[in-house]
């Protein structure tokens, strides 16, 4: 049975962690430790002696070499990397955004620690399905079958720069999870323009 770990080793434990954001959550797990002030009392001692990172309400960073992705789908769960964020560095949009694209429950934008993010609210039946999302290095991403999906889906007749990396059967394969005529109806107009 793995015990609560001695004076010394709170902070080794966390550095040890492939994770590189940690919430109050986390924490608690891996110190073993129920008493919230505790926990929050040890992270400041650590923060001000410049051991960790505290980069936004209630989660903490091992250090300022953090994986932004990881940040941004931890702040609110479940979510995952989607939209522009996916479709630029997979080629189908050419225009570079500073901010960080997730599809979450909510609606927002933020900054966290100088980086904005945006979370685009999805139905709960959309983000609870994990077809074409893949979890990697501490955070969910989409692929960019399903980028182009989630965003079709909250945005009527969106213009993308080039459809030609779409693997369309993987696009026909997602669609069904959001269960949208419109959807269904844009998606087949994409495939008919854009079949070579």
């Amino acid at each position: 049975m793995n015990k609560k770990p001695s004076k010394g080793e709170y902070l080794e434990t966390l550095l040890r962690s492939q994770q590189t954001i940690f919430s109050i959550k986390d924490i608690s797990l891996l110190w073993k430790e129920g008493d919230r002030k505790v926990i929050t009392n040890r992270l400041k001692k650590y923060i001000k002696a410049g051991k960790l990172v505290r980069v936004y309400r209630g989660l903490y960073a091992k250090d300022k070499d953090y994986n932004q992705f990881e940040l941004a789908t931890r702040i609110y769960t479940p979510s995952y990397i989607s939209f522009e964020t996916v479709l630029t560095r997979s080629g189908i949009n050419f225009q570079y955004y500073g901010n960080i694209f997730v599809a979450s429950y909510v609606n927002r934008e933020i900054v966290a620690d100088n980086q904005r993010i945006s979370f685009v609210r999805m139905k709960d039946y959309v983000l609870s399905n994990s077809i074409g999302i893949s979890h990697s290095d501490g955070y969910a991403i989409a692929s960019p079958e399903r980028a182009f999906l989630d965003r079709l889906y909250v945005n009527k007749k969106y213009y993308f720069d080039n459809l030609s990396t779409l693997n369309w059967d993987k696009v026909f394969e997602i669609l069904p999870i959001y269960n949208n005529k419109r959807l269904e109806k844009e998606v087949n107009s994409y495939f008919k323009e854009n079949k070579t």
